[in-house]
């Protein structure tokens, strides 16, 4: 990879939960202090390794390492068959040529893997990896309200509980949902890291994750999170692999802000309530910036 990027990404809900808080009963995560809404990175991973393990069917090179149900350690025992590599070495951190060769293999074959890195030292040894892809946190732009939804279950499932649902007397259960919030996250992709993993922009690597980001939400639809969409994909790209300019200086040349035609002081409740501006003048020597989305 001859270049380093930077990007920011917006993404929106509305009437979902776009990441649930396990330590809060699935509560939308949020910023106790500030009010705004939170996604986690990984969640994001996640929804980019469904997205392209869907379309490129699981197979090699694009085979995705973390799954659903997936036993590490035998993916790592592929690629000592794979080289013929003794299966009694699996444990030793030190095994010279064999070790560079084993992690080199397992990088060929899964995407996530030469994308977002992994430690796959559990049991058997295939060395540990950093990933050229990395997400920050999404944050919402605005502070986000949860609101919270009564739901009855008309069904049961043994006639014991159907005595007791007699008439008006339903299991009750609950809904948590953000009426609308629009996200913001960022995305670096160091050129170097991608050199040891094999993450390429030359191939097809790279245009997988741009069309992961684009269209990773149509093939992710839940109840729970109703509709959620892309909206921006800003990318920034150097000219140089080490960076021509500091990521935050160009962060900071993509401002959001409340459109006044539409009520800047009501509740937003659409991308459109929004103004998305790129300040493209005067950018640094050998920086480029597109709008993919």
């Amino acid at each position: 990879m001859n270049h380093r990027y930077d990007f920011v990404f917006l993404f929106d809900v509305t009437d979902g939960n776009p990441n649930g808080d396990p330590d809060a009963g699935n509560l939308p995560r949020l910023d106790a202090e500030t009010g705004q809404g939170l996604v986690t990175d990984v969640c994001i991973k996640r929804k980019i390794r469904n997205y392209i393990g869907l379309i490129k069917e699981e197979q090699p090179p694009y085979e995705i390492y973390i799954k659903d149900k997936a036993v590490l350690n035998q993916q790592h025992e592929r690629a000592y068959h794979a080289l013929d590599v003794d299966l009694k070495e699996k444990g030793n951190r030190n095994k010279g040529d064999n070790a560079t060769k084993i992690t080199q293999w397992m990088c060929q074959n899964f995407f996530d893997i030469r994308a977002f890195g992994a430690v796959m030292t559990t049991g058997v040894n295939a060395g540990q990896v950093r990933g050229p892809v990395q997400f920050t946190f999404g944050r919402s732009i605005d502070p986000i309200i949860s609101a919270e939804h009564s739901i009855t279950r008309c069904a049961v499932t043994t006639e014991k509980e159907a005595e007791k649902q007699e008439g008006d007397n339903r299991t009750m259960g609950r809904k948590f949902t953000v009426p609308y919030g629009l996200y913001r996250m960022h995305g670096f992709i160091n050129a170097n890291l991608a050199a040891q993993t094999g993450f390429e922009s030359n191939g097809e690597d790279l245009e997988l994750l741009w069309s992961a980001l684009a269209n990773m939400f149509d093939h992710d639809r839940a109840a729970a999170r109703g509709q959620m969409s892309p909206q921006e994909l800003i990318v920034f790209q150097h000219e140089s692999p080490l960076g021509n300019a500091p990521a935050h200086k160009l962060f900071s040349r993509v401002k959001i802000e409340r459109c006044e035609s539409n009520g800047a002081s009501g509740p937003p409740r659409s991308f459109s309530d929004y103004k998305v501006t790129v300040d493209d003048d005067d950018l640094p020597q050998g920086i480029s910036v597109e709008r993919k989305i």
